[in-house]
């Protein structure tokens, strides 16, 4: 059953005063409890503001400046043709003027990107404002010559594990395809290829190739995660990253800066349950370390894989976020304190924090 009976689909349009009526969400609608139709009121409320995005990629081409002679063809050859590469992804509007959130690998490399939007009769070109490669996060701007339906970003801290979610995008090229499910755990650690993600949130919605860079909804219709990975080698086991994660670095992808990125060398995730009783903690409380890579500060301190992290630098750490914005705030070559639960007992540490190496994603 649905959790809470009656709840509010936000209104995706910005607010118009008289006018022409264009603004089909002028008033929130009310979802009917627990009724059959209340994922598909969110979805017809949200789905307007999800994109698919085209992506082309120049593989090929002659490097010979002579290609064009027809003397010099008969010692070089014919030239190679350009070959193009192209990808498909999803992604969604965050605000009326045009932006767009999505994964970076779905726009990584591009040379041409092109966003279908609901409404329009062609896809619109868009470029990317920022990008941030170990968040897997990129911010693209449209100019659509109007204001565009855009989805409310909804608190990923507050979603609990077994609250129902909505995944909308476009797997295999298939438009707008939805999925539901449930948050099957939270603060999951995980490596796909040569990426390494910290505390995603892990849902059974089916998640398909083609869906990177979607939404995942609550029943509200705010944005709490963007799906960005699937396990090829397991059924219903998807993931995506928290809005938490992008609310501490939205302000820089719009600027497009690039961070120098403090590092430790930790792999964490927030203490959930579970962790509570494996370990003997009194409260789900920390960053539980999962993994410490060998030769870093971390490793060098002594930290060590299932201690919990409640303090760095003089920052109380709550979950994984909190201990990874702890960390982004330090300066590079600082010396900082940290307090970890070791056995039940809490101890000091002392670390250096380094600039995060180029070989570690």
């Amino acid at each position: 059953m649905f959790a809470g009976g009656c709840q509010l689909v936000k209104d995706l349009y910005p607010a118009k005063q008289g006018g022409d009526g264009g603004g089909a969400l002028a008033t929130a609608e009310q979802l009917p409890g627990v009724g059959p139709d209340a994922i598909a009121d969110v979805v017809s409320q949200t789905s307007p503001a999800v994109v698919k995005i085209s992506t082309r990629i120049n593989t090929g081409g002659s490097g010979n400046p002579f290609a064009d002679d027809p003397f010099f063809r008969q010692f070089f050859g014919l030239p190679q043709r350009q070959r193009e590469q192209e990808g498909l992804g999803s992604g969604f509007i965050i605000s009326a003027d045009g932006y767009v959130l999505t994964n970076e690998h779905v726009v990584d490399g591009a040379d041409e990107i092109t966003v279908t939007v609901n409404g329009f009769d062609q896809d619109l070109p868009a470029r990317v404002v920022g990008a941030d490669y170990d968040l897997d996060l990129a911010l693209l701007k449209l100019d659509a010559g109007k204001d565009l339906p855009f989805l409310p970003m909804g608190n990923s801290d507050q979603i609990r594990v077994g609250n129902w979610v909505i995944a909308i995008g476009n797997p295999y090229g298939l438009d707008h395809t939805v999925t539901t499910g449930v948050i099957s755990a939270k603060g999951r650690p995980i490596a796909v290829n040569d990426r390494q993600y910290e505390n995603l949130l892990q849902t059974d919605a089916s998640i398909n190739p083609g869906n990177s860079g979607g939404p995942l909804l609550n029943l509200r219709g705010e944005v709490v995660g963007i799906n960005t990975a699937i396990n090829a080698e397991a059924q219903g086991i998807g993931f995506a990253i928290p809005t938490s994660t992008v609310a501490r670095v939205l302000e820089d992808l719009k600027n497009n800066v690039i961070t120098v990125r403090p590092w430790i060398g930790v792999q964490v995730r927030s203490v959930d349950e579970d962790a509570v009783r494996s370990l003997g903690l009194d409260k789900a409380e920390g960053a539980l370390v999962v993994g410490v890579i060998s030769g870093s500060p971390a490793d060098k301190a002594g930290f060590r894989q299932g201690d919990v992290i409640m303090e760095f630098n003089a920052n109380k750490i709550g979950n994984a976020d909190d201990l990874v914005a702890a960390i982004k705030a330090c300066q590079v070559s600082a010396s900082v304190n940290a307090l970890v639960v070791r056995n039940k007992q809490l101890r000091g540490v002392t670390i250096t924090v380094v600039e995060k190496p180029r070989n570690i994603n």
